[in-house]
């Protein structure tokens, strides 16, 4: 069945264009070839076909498009033309002339004329040829529903509905009809089901590139497949089909345009331009060499312990236990608190590989009670690996709670928080902290869990049950010899391995049995790990390993990523996997005693070998801990699993493996010398060395399913075929043989025209589907990635209009997602699919097509501006689709090519299963199947490290194809045309053996030229710094060299490499389209020894055959970038072109001739041609010489008269030599220049060299140092936009600073939050508007309605103040950019989700009106949220308005573009670039550095410049630069604080101390050491005198002090002063926010704002400054107004300008021309680093510097940062009262209960000062009256809010330690025992900044006060003074709620020092000012004092009832006792009547 059209011709086209007609039909589209400059008719006569597998249904439609086709723009449609097929079906041939219908459905003069043919389903199938299709056996009866080619899933009901009708043999063929597809021509047939019409979408016999949303190439040109069809051996021409149009002579472009989907689809040339344009026979290379993995890195984990919170338990001590992999440290122990407050900070380095650094664990751990004799106990516990903290933002957790929960009692919750900051930095990354400053704002907890975003807060216990059933193929692990001696007497012949398999999972491990002697061990035991979920472990570790008696090794591992097998959605899953097989790679099986490459075992780098595979399952319960059955222990435990089926993991198939060596060539010469044979091994079928075991992986006979499918395949086979069958034999290598020598470096196999092949038979489970969809969404990845790497290179190479390009890719992407949801969609539900296959296509369905909708919706979006933010969302789409991808459950093991030598394995490559796997779908095939791939082999483990892994072992072409057995036919179908195939004997006649090798007997002769122009940015692979570089290039055998260019990382070779007579096997026009890969390597000359390998690139040449014209546009080639790679690194660009020309019958007089040698000097070295090297035209390069810097020895000799030498494009110029670099290493004169020829195309530039030589005695000269400028674009003089000129000098723009003078100056208007209720007093008279002494403070928000006294007067304030403000600004900065951020976000969210509902909706237009006003909006809003941000800031804490400075949280260089807006600093390099890419920092190799800049115009100087007033000649383009004689400088170095150092010392602290070191002056401030901090606050200013240039590189460095040996250097940092004094920014002293002369913010500059700004203006040529009255001044055009007057420190006014000239400053930027940002007063934050662990902080410095001229009047004295001292006070509380404590003693005698109470009293740290009051005995009520009084003095810093205590650590410590503390209050009440210990009852925590207001009676006061702090108003002891009220003591119940355990009366009496001094009070109820004795009920009184009196008080209160109800009752008894007693006398008596 088919469907034919024959599209004749177009006519009546308008214009001249390039024509392109699209042809559709049931989703399946074809391109003609592209007509080119037709005029009004286009003749296509071409025909396509489409063949169908379901009958066409008459009122389906065929589609043709008409388009003007163009190469770099959309192509535009001319009119379309549709067809109903009810006629075609009826007559089965039309013929047609309509006119085409343009967009609107009317029609066009355009007519369209075609011929249709329709062949249904009926006899006429017959006609094609059986031979095609491989002879399976028919595998199904009559009814029974399997195919012997998986098509159910490619036919739907309409077959069906046939089956009755059509015979058996009909059906058959009918199917196989169906699959008929062409695979000699590349092709593969596109089958996908969809429930109207199975839509079987195959490719015809023509050869046309399909436009799927996947092509079959990875190319950006996958070039469509026109040319020559060949029909197969057997397939001679049928009638029906149409002759196939030649097409060689089409424009190769269109060819690549991959069909000419829509432009936007269609790739530019890439740098790369081999790793994509590639089409369907081959598969791209890849680039990068050398295995990243298990390479080991330096990482370093810091973690800060702050403090803890809410410990359960009763008055503990705890310590903190920090714990990382193995290694732990403690913090010190805090005495009885359940909030200790640590503030210790530990670090832990590492040197591991990644792998193994993600996969440790931090646990942090609470214990109680620890001490030198016992552990302690575990109070809680949190785990956390290294991978989750390094994937946060800044790879930190910064001030976050972790939950701590007790491994041990799963039922327990929560045991409390711990506060900390953990941080893991890897080499080259640096933290950004967050800026530390006083922690005012009280923590909320629940809102800063340390947890990674997305999980839940409440973690659940959960049980991780990890099954293990079975293994297979295990390898050997015993040596043999004493196996063989007992088989040689006992004949018993034993496996020798004894596995058993180890798992580990958060930091537990747990193991199976061990099961002796079995290479197929079978062990069915489950393991249960119980951890929290989701848990913070990403990783579980799978291990095989073989027990023995010495040591266990493994055996393979495994790792099971956590993210893969899950999803947390709202839809998603628990980890689940299985019962699947997973397979294990390691070192090769070859047993030996000490295996180097054991690591590869343990999971560290690639595994070079199949190891074993295992069958494993996993699964995930959540616990209902309430459950009283549960088993509460984290334990891990083992226990029997019930087995699973042996089909349950998939049906077993037998799967055909053929591969075809087509080239070995580049084999390292180590291994040239023995004959070489490759080995092809998938799992241990194929391995003959050490396979070993036999493949028991066949379970052919076990019974089942196997036995079936093996009878039944004997059963209906035709006799050969059984035969054939059973007995072929895998060949699984190639014959050895001798190679060739290439050139010096490497050889080749001479396979010539015969390639050897190999087969192999191997049997898994068919669990394909898993791959196939893997294999879509890869396919669909890799799309994505060649576009965006497209987009990208359009954006660096400034090509025209990326952004359709990224639209383009955008619509590829969301057809791909739709293409994968249908094709997954028909998933078959069988049996073998585990619940995570399922649940996992489930997701990726969801996730892909709602990727689909949102590309969608992103497409419409993308705009020029809006590029950068969407590309970014793209390649998040691009990781997403990664990951997706990525198949967690394995199925067919990857495949190893061993390269082997003398039986030796050598080098190999791994190909993943899933890369070579065939389908008769295309999209689900892989990437590299039945396709040409170039493989390059590596050394195995840590062999390939370093510079070995880069040199290449061998360069393959090789073919592979994978597949099920019975799907063999076409294994052949996509190797290069014209061979033949040699078979064994023994399968010579049968049609569908694999040959054992192909002889091709068809071959292309062609030349290639390589036109090699230059390289830039390459390696220094000399000791000088330089290289000697060659490159080398290789085709095919054939490699030549370039010359050898010295001395330079830069060459221009300029050379036309020849390589004639280049031989390729194959159809012409494979070649065409398909050349093999060149490989270009560069190499270091030198004089001895090998040259050095320096980079790798790859390219493919443009291909002309003989009948093509060399013309345009494909010839000559253009010059193109190429990535030139070095190990995974890059190491420069290759910038050149190649061509590969075929030489015909002619010979070479046909080709484009070569021009002769032009450079006689250069002997016989051919030049690039003409049209190949770029256009140059007459560039001017001028210098700026100024200095040379830190220039170091040169061979142990001092650099004394340096020169520097600049040569660019051959041409240079020198610069003046210095005559003695000691006394001025500046240059005397001081601009240069030269003229070159540059290219016009600025992205050709070549690199600008800077060379400094130092010049000798004798003439002699020596290399010092070199610097490559790779890019002169930011050095290009680009003149000022004429018009953006004029408008800036046109009428006065009124710049009103009005807004600002409030901002600073808050005393005219105090806004305050809605939430603060304060009442507000502001006093506005005149007088007060300049005064800052008397403002009043708006209330706080914080005393809750009450007016707070009057903040202390300006002399309070000091520079503190002014920082600590600052600090809060920045700090709330950083939370308004967070804010607004995630508003933007929110906002674009809300834009697509609108978008798409808009897409949906009729009001498309409406749309775009929205965006359009928002858009106008936005500015305004931006403007008033500048305007507003500044005042609110300071106002949101209501404190006084203090002049506030910038804090930085950088360097002040990161903020201004390192002071290089005119002087650039340029390093100058020397030394070879390490060998392993660690250690290769720039930073060791710098030699020196050179000051200076260029400027580079095209010749002609603009005359606006040299016309311009005072231009002066001899300064070019650097007019106006200052002199660079040596000047002397006042620096001032102030020095804030350090934080987060790097300890030092082994307790974990360090003794910090600054040392300063500029030029000859070094201070060195030792004596001021701070004792045991991490966190320093210095506060100190220097003074240095320096002379700039020779002393202008600043060190300041933080050393630690020790007692004996010498100090250690913590960490430095440098500042370059000169490029600061010199800078526009004017970086010398920065301009403060209001300007004062006297108090806290006086102006600290020489000059005046007044003066500075005269001065600015002079040197900018700006017309200014213009002083007016009524506070305005005039600068260029800009007038700005401010405040006038000024007040001395004697309240005087004075008029004054400078507030004036201080606005204009501060807004320096905004005056046209001259203007730039000046550096504001501030503190910049400097990273500390340490020479020998390069690139990890050690610290941060604040620190400014200040200097100024000494020629110039001098400064005021330096501002006082001295740290503030602590006030010293002190806090006298009484306690009065108690009330309701609970009593825990019973009586002896009465049982009753009572309690012996006093109350504890301590302030935090100063646990030892602890006071007690007296004891209130026997309490029964709970009551206690105590009037007791403590004291406690101490030392308070105000501003930041913490205690500050001296003393000794230990009683070894050299000097005290100061600690800085929260200011708390802690009061515990205690039950006092005589003999056993205390018991703690109950305890509060004040902070005495801000606490709860006490009750005013014992009933107000109740638990809400301590937990519902939030609502209460607070008040705080400094300000209040004196506080008197009822609080509660709280402690935890059994079930950890807290309750009220007592209430305490007591009152606290803040003093200061004098105060107390002047009012002193004694200690308890002492004198002076006693408290009198409490007044306390008798029965306190002991009652052995006083039995009677306390027996009366117990038994008369309590007892008085009960006492008279037994007396009453003994009384009775005692009657009726008497009664019986005296009642048979009586009764006697009676009776004998005495």
């Amino acid at each position: 069945m088919a469907l034919q059209l024959q599209l004749r011709t177009v006519s009546g086209l308008r214009g001249r264009a390039d024509r392109i007609a699209k042809a559709a039909f049931r989703g399946l589209s074809f391109y003609t070839r592209v007509m080119e400059n037709c005029e009004d008719e286009a003749r296509f006569d071409e025909t396509f076909r489409w063949p169908v597998a379901s009958n066409i249904d008459g009122n389906e439609i065929l589609e043709i498009q008409v388009f003007n086709y163009s190469k770099v723009f959309t192509n535009r449609l001319i009119g379309t033309f549709r067809m109903v097929l009810q006629k075609v079906v009826e007559e089965g041939h039309v013929e047609v002339t309509d006119t085409l219908i343009d967009d609107n459905n009317s029609a066009i003069q355009t007519s369209i004329s075609i011929e249709i043919r329709y062949q249904a389903l009926d006899g006429t199938v017959g006609t094609w040829n059986d031979k095609e299709f491989l002879e399976t056996p028919s595998v199904h009866s009559e009814g029974d529903g399997r195919y012997p080619l998986e098509t159910d899933s490619l036919l739907s009901g309409h077959r069906q509905g046939t089956d009755g009708s059509v015979g058996k043999s009909n059906q058959q063929s009918m199917e196989r009809s169906f699959r008929r597809i062409k695979f000699n021509d590349g092709y593969k047939s596109v089958a996908s089901e969809d429930p109207e019409d199975t839509r079987a979408k195959a490719k015809g016999k023509e050869k046309r590139h399909l436009t799927l949303p996947f092509r079959a190439g990875k190319g950006v040109f996958s070039a469509m497949k026109l040319g020559k069809a060949r029909p197969t051996k057997d397939d001679h021409r049928k009638q029906d089909e149409p002759a196939v149009l030649e097409a060689e002579d089409l424009d190769r472009k269109v060819m690549r345009l991959g069909g000419g989907l829509d432009p936007d689809t269609i790739s530019l040339a890439s740098v790369t331009a081999v790793t994509t344009n590639v089409s369907n026979k081959r598969s791209k290379p890849d680039i990068k060499m050398e295995p990243s993995a298990g390479r080991p890195m330096d990482y370093q984990v810091s973690i800060t312990v702050i403090e803890a919170r809410q410990l359960v338990g009763l008055n503990m001590d705890p310590v903190v236990c920090v714990e990382v992999g193995e290694e732990k440290k403690y913090t010190s122990m805090k005495e009885s608190t359940n909030c200790p407050y640590y503030n210790e900070y530990f670090v832990f380095d590492f040197h591991v590989p990644p792998d193994v650094m993600f996969d440790k664990i931090i646990k942090l751990s609470v214990i109680h009670s620890k001490n030198l004799l016992r552990s302690g106990t575990l109070v809680g516990s949190f785990k956390m690996d290294v991978g989750t903290v390094y994937t946060q933002p800044e790879h930190q957790f910064y001030h976050k709670w972790a939950i701590l929960s007790d491994p041990e009692d799963l039922t327990a919750g929560l045991k409390g928080y711990l506060k900390c900051d953990i941080a893991v930095v890897g080499k080259g990354d640096n933290i950004k902290t967050p800026h530390k400053a006083n922690e005012t704002e009280e923590d909320d907890i629940e809102g800063n869990l340390l947890l990674p975003d997305g999980v839940p807060p409440e973690r659940q216990w959960a049980r991780f049950y990890i099954k293990i059933y079975r293994a297979e193929g295990l390898p050997r692990m015993n040596t043999s010899i004493m196996a063989n001696v007992k088989k040689a007497l006992i004949g018993e012949n034993k496996d020798l391995v004894d596995p058993y398999v180890q798992v580990a999972f958060a930091g537990q491990k747990g193991k199976t049995s061990v099961q002796k002697s079995s290479y197929e061990p079978l062990w069915n035991e489950q393991i249960i790990f119980t951890e929290m979920f989701p848990p913070l472990c990403k990783r579980i570790k799978i291990q095989i390993r073989d027990s023995d008696k010495v040591n266990d090794v493994a055996i393979g591992t495994h790792f099971i990523d956590l993210r893969k097998i899950s999803n947390e959605g709202d839809k998603g899953y628990l980890p689940t996997f299985g019962p699947a097989w997973v397979n294990m790679y390691g070192s090769t099986r070859n047993y030996t005693l000490m295996d180097e490459h054991q690591e590869l075992n343990e999971g560290l780098g690639e595994g070079v070998s199949f190891r074993a595979r295992l069958l494993m399952s996993l699964a995930v319960e959540i616990l209902d801990t309430t459950n009283p059955e549960i088993n509460s222990s984290t334990e891990v435990q083992v226990e029997q699993a019930t087995p699973v089926a042996d089909n349950c993991t998939g049906k077993m198939e037998e799967f055909f493996l053929f591969g075809a060596f087509l080239e070995a060539t580049m084999i390292d010469r180590k291994i040239g010398d023995k004959p070489i044979n490759f080995e092809v091994t998938i799992g241990n079928y194929g391995n003959q060395i050490d396979g070993m075991t036999k493949p028991v992986l066949r379970r052919k006979k076990e019974g089942g399913d196997g036995d079936e499918e093996e009878s039944e395949l004997l059963h209906n086979s035709s006799e050969d075929e059984a035969d054939e069958d059973g007995e072929m034999v895998s060949v699984s290598s190639s014959q050895p043989m001798k190679p060739l020598v290439t050139d010096r470096n490497y050889f080749h196999l001479p396979y010539l025209e015969k390639k050897p092949c190999i087969y192999i038979k191997s049997w898994w489970q068919d669990q394909r589907r898993r791959l196939y969809n893997a294999n879509i969404m890869d396919k669909i990845a890799d799309k994505l990635e060649e576009g965006l790497n497209d987009v990208q290179e359009m954006i660096k190479t400034e090509k025209p209009h990326p952004e359709r390009r990224l639209r383009g890719v955008l619509e590829e992407l969301s057809s791909g997602c739709l293409r994968f949801v249908t094709l997954a969609d028909k998933d078959q539900h069988h049996s073998s699919r585990t619940r995570l296959d399922r649940e996992r296509l489930k997701s990726c369905m969801r996730e892909l097509e709602n990727m689909g909708q949102q590309a969608t919706t992103l497409r419409s979006q993308v705009k020029k501006n809006t590029m950068k933010d969407k590309l970014k969302q793209v390649q998040n789409f691009l990781q997403k689709l990664r990951f997706l991808a990525d198949e967690p459950q394995h199925t067919i093991p990857d495949i190893f090519i061993w390269m082997m030598s003398n039986n030796k394995r050598i080098a190999y490559a791994r190909v993943p299963s899933k890369d070579i796997l065939y389908s008769i779908v295309d999209e689900e095939m892989g990437k590299d199947c039945a396709k040409v791939k170039t493989v390059f082999l590596k050394l195995p483990g840590k062999r390939g490290f370093g510079p070995a892994g880069w040199t290449v072992q061998a360069k393959m072409e090789i073919y592979l194809w994978l597949g099920l057995n019975k799907q063999r036919k076409d294994f052949l179908s996509g190797l290069p045309c014209g061979f033949e195939e040699k078979k064994t004997t023994r399968g010579q006649n049968l049609p569908s053996f694999p040959p054992i090798s192909l002889l091709y007997t068809k071959k292309q002769v062609f030349q290639l030229r390589a036109h090699m122009y230059q390289a830039r940015s390459l390696f220094a692979a000399d000791s000088s710094g330089l290289s000697d570089p060659f490159a080398r290039v290789f085709f095919t055998s054939q490699s030549q060299c370039t010359e050898v260019l010295n001395e330079t990382l830069c060459p221009t070779w300029d050379q036309l490499l020849v390589f004639d007579n280049v031989e390729l096997y194959g159809e012409a026009h494979e070649m065409r389209d398909d050349p093999p890969i060149i490989v270009i390597e560069i190499y270091d000359q030198d004089t001895v020894g090998k040259a050095d390998f320096m980079g790798r690139t790859f390219a493919k040449p443009v291909v002309k055959m003989s009948d093509e014209q060399y013309c345009p546009p494909r010839f000559p080639p253009q010059l193109e970038y190429y990535q030139i790679y070095r190990g995974n690194s890059t190491a420069g660009d290759l910038l050149a072109a190649f061509e590969l020309l075929q030489i015909g019958s002619g010979g070479k007089s046909d080709l484009p001739p070569i021009d002769g040698p032009t450079d006689i000097d250069r002997g016989p070295i051919l030049p690039v041609p003409l049209g190949i090297r770029p256009v140059l035209s007459k560039y001017r390069v001028e210098i700026l010489f100024w200095g040379l810097r830190d220039l170091k020895r040169v061979n142990l000799a001092q650099v004394d008269r340096p020169r520097v030498d600049i040569e660019c494009a051959g041409k240079g110029v020198q610069s003046a030599l210095i005559q003695n670099y000691k006394k001025n290493p500046n240059f005397s004169t001081l601009v240069k220049w030269f003229e070159v020829d540059l290219p016009e195309n600025e992205l050709l530039h070549p690199p600008l060299n800077i060379r400094v030589v130092d010049c000798r005695a004798f003439g002699r000269y020596t290399l010092v140092g070199s610097h490559t400028v790779s890019s002169l674009r930011k050095f290009i003089y680009r003149p000022p936009d004429k018009k953006a000129q004029h408008w800036n000098m046109t009428g006065e723009i009124i710049v009103n600073m009005e807004p600002e003078v409030p901002i600073k100056k808050m005393e005219t208007m105090v806004k305050l939050e809605a939430n603060s209720d304060a009442v507000v007093k502001v006093d506005v008279s005149e007088e007060e508007k300049e005064k800052k002494k008397k403002k009043k403070k708006g209330g706080g928000g914080e005393g809750g309605g009450e007016i707070e006294e009057e903040e202390p007067d300006e002399s309070m304030l000091d520079w503190w103040s002014k920082y600590f403000a600052s600090i809060e600004t920045m700090k709330e900065q950083l939370r308004q950019q967070e804010a607004a951020a995630a508003e933007a976000e929110e906002k674009e969210e809300m834009e697509i989700a609108e978008e798409i509902k808009l897409d949906d909706s009729p009001m498309k237009g409406f749309k775009g009106q929205a965006k359009n006003k928002e858009k106008s909006k936005a500015p305004k809003d931006d403007k008033k949220k500048k305007q507003q941000s500044a005042p609110e800031l300071p106002e949101k804490k209501n404190k006084q308005k203090i002049d506030e400075l910038k804090v930085f949280n950088k360097e002040l260089e990161a903020e201004f573009d390192n002071f290089e807006d005119w002087l650039h600093t340029f390093n100058l390099l020397r030394g070879k670039i390490g060998d392993n890419d660690d250690n290769a920092t720039e930073e060791e190799r710098i030699v020196g550095r050179f000051k200076g800049s260029m400027c580079v115009y095209k010749v002609p100087l603009p005359d606006d410049i040299t016309k311009e007033a005072g231009y002066d000649p001899t300064f070019g383009m650097f007019q106006g630069i200052p002199s660079n004689d040596p000047i002397n400088v006042l620096v001032r170095v102030y020095i804030v604080r350090a934080t987060d150092l790097h300890p030092a010392d082994i307790n974990g602290k360090a003794d910090p101390y600054i040392a300063i070191k500029l030029g000859k002056t070094d201070i060195k401030d030792k004596e001021n050491y701070i004792s045991k901090q991490l966190n320093p606050v210095f506060g100190k200013s220097f003074d240095i005198e320096a002379t700039f240039p020779m002393e202008s590189m600043l060190t300041v460095a933080v050393y630690d002090w020790d007692l004996v040996g010498t100090d250690d250097l913590i960490g430095e940092t440098k500042i370059d002063l000169e490029n600061r004094y010199y800078s526009k920014h004017r970086a010398t002293c920065g301009v403060s926010q209001t300007y004062s002369i006297h108090g806290y913010n006086i102006w600290r500059d020489p000059m005046k704002p007044s003066q500075i700004l005269s001065k600015l203006c002079k040197e900018g040529k700006v017309d200014g400054p213009h002083f007016g009255p009524g506070g305005r001044v005039k600068v260029a055009n800009r007038v700005y107004t401010g405040p006038t007057e000024i007040e001395d420190e004697n309240g005087q006014k004075k008029q004054t300008d400078e507030h004036l000239a201080l606005t204009v400053l501060r807004h320096w930027e905004d005056v046209p021309r001259a203007g730039c940002k000046l550096v504001p007063e501030h503190v910049e934050t400097r990273p500390l680093l340490n020479p020998d662990k390069p690139g990890i902080e050690q610290g941060r410095l604040e620190m400014w510097v200040d200097m100024f001229p000494m020629d110039m009047p001098a400064p005021g004295p330096a501002i006082d940062i001295s740290p503030r001292k602590p006030k010293k006070y002190e806090l006298r509380v009484i306690v009065w009262n108690t009330d309701e404590v609970i009593l825990e003693d019973d009586d002896y005698f009465t049982g009753e209960k009572s309690s012996d109470i006093f109350v504890r009293g301590w302030l935090k740290g100063q646990q030892e000062d602890k006071q007690d009051t007296d004891v209130h005995y026997h309490s029964l009520t709970g009551e206690g009256n105590f009037n007791w009084r403590y004291i406690f003095p101490f030392d308070y810093l105000m501003a930041e809010e913490k205690i500050v205590i001296s003393k000794k650590e230990s009683m070894f410590s050299w000097d005290e330690t100061e600690y800085k503390i929260p200011a708390r209050l802690t009061l515990q009440v205690w039950d006092a025992d005589h003999f056993s210990a205390d018991d703690f009852l109950g305890a509060i925590e004040l902070d005495l900044n801000r606490f709860p207001r006490g009750a005013k009676t014992s009933k107000q006061c109740s638990l809400e006060m301590v937990t519902n702090e939030a609502e209460l108003p607070m008040v705080s002891i400094f300000k209040q003074k004196r506080v008197k009220g009822w609080w509660p003591f709280v402690a935890r119940d059994e079930n950890d709620e807290l309750e009220v355990t007592g209430k305490v009366e007591a009152e606290l009496h803040l003093l200061t020092a004098e105060e107390a001094e002047k009012s002193p009070a004694g200690l308890a109820r002492n004198e002076p000012d006693p408290l009198e004795k409490p007044n306390r009920p008798d029965t306190s009184f002991i009652w052995f004092l006083n039995p009677l009196k306390s027996i009366k008080y117990l038994i008369c209160t309590r007892y008085k009832w009960l006492i008279i109800k037994i007396v009453l009752a003994l009384l009775l008894l005692i009657m009726v006792a008497l009664f019986l007693y005296s009642m048979p006398g009586y009764m006697v008596k009676k009776l004998l009547g005495a």
